[in-house]
């Protein structure tokens, strides 16, 4: 009898462990194809933009352009929903005074093909191109703001392609060390097909650095983001406020204090509006889900 039950565990045991190895993709990437809204819905001008990328996908933004001169924000967003899932977002960063683009990565939202970690990282290199060759805006007036997964992309991007500067928010220091932390039961440091090595990249990165974090975030515990501002170079500014993990944005205004003033000392930005009522602080919709774990949403 006691033989039965160690091979029935060790059976159940195999088969989560191969489950997992087999199908981390779907654990990883939670894409939506419906757009639910746009940016127009709440009042924001902006424009349908295609991108094309370096092995052949196209991929579905919007562009929203402030005025003449104005800095400009490239939008990573996390592993969950489409672009229409962050149109609160967008508003938000809109009011501070930068123009915006927001892209569905792979296989998200109106956007070609299935993601992958190259897919992102390419999805990423191609909206940057647009930014500079198409919009022939200086690399020097792009700030990368990427939320959860989009953390570890904005990390990459920077680290490869001039900008100026990096915002991550909400990220972990690699999916290796966030699945070892979720399932120390599992020997989850061999099966992880996905790295997303954000901290390596942050040690590449020369141009300046904002990293936000909420004190209690329970999907993605701060320590990684005290552990990605280690490894980076200065310039450098941490900050941990309260909030979790993807209502950080939502439950205090010095989250928009910080990044308002951090983008005006790059020279662009303005103060922020006043936060808007709790009724228009729409969470809804599907949200960021970090690898390999339970469920939670949007960023």
């Amino acid at each position: 009898m006691t033989a039965n039950l160690l091979f029935g565990a060790a059976l159940g045991y195999a088969g989560l462990v191969g489950g997992l190895y087999l199908f981390q993709d779907r654990l990883l990437y939670h894409p939506v194809k419906t757009l639910t809204t746009d940016p127009g819905e709440v009042g924001l001008p902006y424009e349908e933009v295609w991108l094309e990328t370096e092995d052949g996908f196209r991929l579905h933004g919007w562009w929203l352009p402030q005025r003449r001169g104005a800095a400009t924000l490239l939008f990573l967003h996390g592993n969950a929903g489409n672009i229409s899932h962050r149109v609160p977002l967008l508003q938000r960063i809109y009011q501070l005074g930068v123009s915006v683009l927001i892209v569905d990565y792979r296989g998200y939202g109106l956007s070609e093909g299935k993601p992958s970690e190259r897919g992102t990282y390419l999805d990423a290199e191609a909206a940057w191109r647009y930014l500079v060759e198409v919009l022939e805006i200086p690399p020097e007036e792009i700030v990368v703001y990427g939320r959860s997964l989009g953390g570890s992309i904005a990390a990459y991007l920077a680290a490869t392609k001039p900008t100026g500067g990096v915002v991550i928010d909400s990220t972990f220091t690699s999916l290796p060390d966030l699945a070892a932390e979720l399932y120390p039961y599992l020997p989850t440091r061999l099966l992880t097909r996905f790295r997303y090595p954000t901290v390596r990249f942050l040690e590449r990165i020369e141009e300046p650095l904002l990293i936000l974090h909420g004190r209690e975030d329970a999907l993605i515990p701060p320590h990684h983001a005290e552990r990605l501002f280690l490894a980076a170079d200065q310039p450098k500014e941490l900050a941990i406020l309260p909030g979790g993990h993807n209502d950080l944005p939502f439950v205090t205004s010095s989250y928009w204090e910080l990044l308002a003033r951090w983008l005006r000392s790059r020279g662009g930005g303005r103060s922020p509006p006043p936060p808007p009522p709790p009724a228009s602080r729409d969470r809804s919709g599907p949200q960021d889900r970090p690898a390999l774990a339970r469920p939670d949403r949007n960023g």
